[in-house]
């Protein structure tokens, strides 16, 4: 139970809307101007704000001014039409929904239901970024370079807002991974998350998945069918490829992100709609537009929080990490455990990935495969491009380890007497390792067969 404020010039208007938020166990209170809901907020915190846009005595951001006021108060914003403008000021002001009015009682309802207060989500949030640090994994994402690091603070930004995004990027980046976070770290996270390929649907079909039809409507069609916009109700729908949807259809989906509403094919009923729209492409949008492969006014809509995802070739160290990750994954569907040797590592970082890290994984399922032994090795992995340098073995230069031990020019060799506790071993062995790959995190676990947590905690224990 909550305690919610509506802020509504229409008193009918913010009767009704009391009404259904009380029905779901609220408190309620009802203020008609700017003025009026600041001394209801002095006189009690609300956990929900229900915002009208356009109020008798200012805008309804006027009252948005004392931040700290309302640090863990869910937004919730009420207006005729979900501009590009309010989209963009509400992301700014963390706004966590929009209700288009007419209000439809299904939506508030449903808007109910994933009330999460924004301590909560902050609290949540930290737990992922702690996860990272150990591990390197950032939900289904994986990498600690600086552009996916940047790319991490954009998804923590934008998720907890309901605005659009759309995800750049060249194919096998990721795009739907990122999609995915943005929808698990959402307030919609218990609601489908469902992915269209635009590119992969029949263009004589893609209207019918996509909005659904009446049975009759087409030859073939013998039942009725929910398009993805009804089966994703209340969740994330994630509109891959996006500029490869026909013009005809850029329109409808213009409209639904305008007004929240569509028809089935062959309807003349007017269907409401719960969704956030996350988009993406491979391809330049600039260009794209100029040659009329989208609509400009839908990209605005669609573009007001962009995420640009990096290739692989310009993720450095991200290569062996989300390399060793496909391994263990491997290991565990697969049974027994490969390794990488330092060479089989240093090709993999050499190569320039065109088909990113969807050819990554390819490589390492083929590589798996082919190793006879507990060691891969360069034999199965691709050549580097013509002319790139080779890459040199970590450790190579005779450094000493942090235990202590020299370790030769040249060599892997780490001596220890008869009769060392097994503990000692064990921190000599990781500190030796950890020494000889540069002090490479993601080498060191790969070399040693252990996750990325394992060396993490070992590394604060011997305080490296």
């Amino acid at each position: 139970m909550g305690h919610a404020l509506i802020v509504e010039d229409d008193e009918d208007s913010a009767r009704m809307i009391g009404a259904l938020i009380a029905r779901e166990g609220h408190t309620v209170m009802s203020a008609h101007s700017i003025a009026a809901a600041r001394r209801m907020l002095a006189m009690q915190r609300a956990d929900l704000l229900l915002l009208d846009l356009h109020l008798p005595d200012g805008n309804g951001f006027d009252l948005l001014d004392d931040a700290e006021a309302l640090k863990d108060t869910v937004l919730v914003l009420m207006t005729g039409q979900a501009s590009l403008e309010t989209s963009i000021r509400g992301l700014r002001l963390g706004a966590a929904d929009y209700l288009v009015k007419p209000i439809n009682p299904q939506h508030l309802k449903g808007l109910l239901s994933r009330l999460i207060a924004p301590s909560q989500l902050r609290a949540e949030l930290d737990e992922v970024q702690e996860l990272w640090r150990e591990t390197g994994h950032f939900g289904h994402l994986i990498g600690r370079s600086q552009p996916m690091q940047r790319v991490y603070r954009q998804i923590s930004r934008v998720a907890g807002t309901a605005v659009s995004v759309f995800i750049h990027g060249e194919s096998g980046t990721g795009k739907e991974l990122v999609a995915r976070a943005v929808h698990d770290m959402s307030r919609r996270r218990e609601q489908p998350f469902l992915a269209v390929n635009c590119g992969a649907l029949s263009p004589h079909l893609i209207e019918s998945e996509i909005f659904g039809h009446e049975r009759g409507s087409f030859t073939g069609a013998e039942r009725q069918h929910q398009g993805f916009f009804e089966r994703a109700h209340g969740g994330t729908l994630f509109l891959d490829e996006v500029t490869e949807m026909p013009p005809e259809l850029q329109v409808k989906l213009l409209r639904v992100l305008e007004s929240g509403t569509f028809m089935r094919v062959g309807s003349t009923q007017v269907q409401q709609t719960d969704v956030r729209i996350i988009a993406a492409t491979n391809r330049d949008t600039t260009e794209a537009v100029a040659q009329g492969a989208v609509r400009e006014d839908l990209l605005y809509r669609l573009n007001v929080f962009p995420i640009s995802l990096p290739p692989l070739r310009e993720r450095g160290e991200d290569v062996v990490l989300i390399a060793t990750s496909f391994l263990q994954d491997l290991a565990r569907q697969e049974g027994g455990a490969k390794r990488f040797t330092p060479g089989a590592l240093a090709r993999l970082q050499a190569y320039p990935w065109p088909g990113n890290v969807r050819e990554l994984r390819n490589v390492v399922q083929r590589a798996w495969v082919m190793a006879s032994g507990t060691d891969i090795d360069e034999e199965w992995l691709p050549a580097p491009a013509a002319g790139t340098p080779p890459s040199p073995a970590p450790g190579a230069d005779g450094r000493r380890d942090a235990a202590g031990d020299m370790l030769a020019p040249g060599t892997n060799r780490l001596v220890v007497e008869v009769g060392t506790q097994l503990a000692e071993i064990e921190r000599r062995v990781i500190l030796a390792t950890y020494e000889h790959c540069g002090r490479h995190k993601e080498r060191t676990a790969a070399l040693l067969g252990i996750s990325m947590k394992t060396l993490y905690n070992r590394l604060k224990e011997y305080r490296q």
